[in-house]
């Protein structure tokens, strides 16, 4: 018998190595329902810093742009400036970590708009706008209890001293949440009554406080713009609760080659596994440099997509550039070399895994090695 190989799984073949494919037309579907979620009159902006969370910026930021994302939000003046040139003059890209020191005349020129998170950079962004006669957007950012972006109730008590808020176009006033993936959490309505009560010492502005997880706290957390990241890429921004997301990403290791080793035979760094009956193993071409955790050999699994209600074990250390699967419950099923393992995707879901490891499927994402082969899934394309 021979596994069936998609034409995606056929090239991979040819490359026995690792590879994502990453369905835009999920990712649009995440940014409706998000839309959906919050409704009219609230703006959904898009988090696609480190990359697009590591799945490609120049594929995903237009394809969100398409489904009628108008406020990109990226971390540095790097990526802002990366990232200009792939969308319309009409989206606006905000830099979440500010302006550095002397940058804010390439901002400007470059139609950027930073998030002022400290008397400095609110100052400094002010000057600009006097010495050039023309005040330029920014987003104002209050810290409400995270501690780590945004001004203090201090601060904002100079800013308003200074007059500040006169000498700033301010498009938004914003907060982040700190245990919003934790809907329970006292802190989510403390955070946001502190943001009400700092707001207040502002003209009335349009704000944000939500991202990914805290859209789903309910409508006094939308407030005028959400700002969601790991919720558009699939991830489940409701922990405990079923994932209300479409799938994005699915990542493949392609088989190099499969043996059959006697018990007691040994496989992989320090031997971590011994086998204890005739084994079969197959070596993926796909290892830690990928982004796939050196940790996660005796924690999880992966699946053949033909035959998804097998579970196959990762057994042994994950090496640099390889791994090995337990594929023993597949018995003599052919498999050429090439044949895709999912790791992660629709039966081995990212949150799933990175509960596995013990750590956050966002970091999962960025973690994402450069080697992986491509596949952009779009019905448009």
């Amino acid at each position: 018998m021979t596994v069936q190989q998609s034409e995606v799984e056929a090239g991979a073949k040819q490359r026995a190595g690792g590879w994502l494919r990453i369905d835009l037309d999920a990712l649009k579907q995440n940014y409706t329902l998000l839309t959906r979620k919050v409704g009219r009159g609230v703006a959904v902006g898009a988090a696609v810093k480190a990359d697009a969370y590591g799945l490609g910026v120049a594929r995903v930021a237009p394809t969100l742009y398409r489904a009628g994302c108008r406020r990109f939000f990226v971390a540095t003046v790097d990526e802002g400036l990366g990232l200009r040139p792939l969308l319309p003059d009409d989206a606006a890209i905000c830099i979440l970590n500010g302006p550095p020191v002397a940058s804010e005349r390439v901002l400007a020129a470059s139609g950027l708009t930073p998030v002022l998170n400290s008397l400095d950079q609110a100052r400094r962004w002010a000057a600009l706008g006097q010495e050039t006669g023309h005040k330029r957007p920014c987003l104002l950012q209050l810290d409400s209890g995270m501690s780590r972006f945004g001004l203090s109730g201090e601060d904002l008590d100079t800013l308003c001293a200074e007059a500040l808020p006169d000498a700033l176009d301010i498009a938004y006033v914003m907060s982040h949440l700190a245990c919003a993936d934790d809907a329970t959490s006292p802190r989510n309505e403390g955070q946001r009554l502190r943001f009400e009560a700092l707001r207040r010492k502002l003209p009335a502005l349009p704000a944000s406080l939500a991202a990914s997880s805290g859209i789903f706290l309910g409508e006094a957390f939308h407030f005028d713009l959400v700002r969601p990241g790991y919720a558009l890429y699939g991830g489940n921004p409701t922990p405990n609760l079923p994932n209300p997301m479409q799938a994005v990403v699915t990542m493949l290791g392609g088989m190099v080659q499969d043996r059959w080793i006697a018990p007691d035979t040994a496989v992989g760094y320090s031997a971590r596994f011994v086998a204890t009956q005739k084994t079969r193993i197959a070596t993926l071409s796909v290892g830690y440099a990928d982004g796939f955790h050196r940790r996660a050999g005796g924690f999880t699994s992966a699946v053949l997509p033909a035959r998804p209600d097998i579970s196959l074990p990762v057994v042994g250390r994950i090496s640099m550039d390889c791994m090995a699967l337990d594929i023993t419950a597949l018995g003599e099923l052919d498999l050429p070399p090439g044949t895709g393992f999912e790791l992660i995707g629709p039966h081995r879901p990212l949150d799933d895994l990175a509960s596995a490891l013990d750590t956050i499927g966002y970091e999962l994402l960025t973690s994402l090695g450069k080697r992986f082969h491509r596949e952009y899934i779009e019905s448009s394309q």
